[in-house]
């Protein structure tokens, strides 16, 4: 019995843990802005009875600043994770310190009672994205996330759909708000600190 009890208590340490943010210093931790590059050669990729279609080549430093695994929605079979991501002004620890942060339902929301730094940045500056992870390698690392973790993705923007008429676009822009401001990302390779 006892054997049995430290088993369950290690199981929730070990899953608490695991979604603990990961403490970072005050200043800007990414000074990279993502970089996208247009696609002029129609190129695809099929995965779990979905094709997928590169629309923009994609490349990203950032800070997670919130992770959401997904399991029972639609998109799950193909993106299991959202992340927020954060860069320059966003990626430090002094402003994300007075701005409230939730994610789910695919979507990330913030407030905060006084801006530390204007509006217009944190909405271009940050934004949850949908992971969808090229190889089981990537998609292991990618649910071992947390927030705090510093990472460099590449990749590509896309747009998925099916036989049944299921559409998901990703945006194009840094610049959006809103449904449909949310970035689609085809993951071919994954870095994280």
């Amino acid at each position: 019995m006892r054997e049995f009890l430290l088993i369950g208590a290690l199981l929730v340490g070990a899953y608490l843990w695991s979604d603990r943010e990961i403490h970072r210093p005050g200043g800007m931790l990414i000074n990279d802005e993502p970089v996208q590059r247009q696609i002029y050669a129609s190129s695809t990729r099929e995965k779990s009875g979905y094709h997928i279609e590169l629309l923009a080549s994609f490349d990203i430093r950032a800070r997670v600043i919130a992770a959401e695994r997904y399991r029972f929605d639609r998109g799950a079979v193909l993106s299991p994770v959202d992340l927020a991501l954060g860069w320059r002004e966003m990626s430090d620890s002094a402003v994300l310190q007075q701005i409230k942060i939730s994610q789910g339902g695919r979507v990330y929301t913030w407030w905060a009672k006084n801006y530390p730094v204007p509006r217009n940045i944190i909405e271009t500056h940050s934004a949850n994205m949908h992971m969808i992870p090229a190889d089981d390698d990537i998609e292991r690392r990618l649910k071992s996330l947390r927030p705090g973790n510093l990472i460099h993705i590449k990749g590509y923007l896309v747009e998925v759909t099916n036989k049944e008429g299921f559409r998901w676009k990703s945006s194009l822009t840094r610049s959006d708000t809103g449904a449909g401001a949310c970035e689609l990302i085809w993951i071919e390779s994954l870095e994280s600190w």
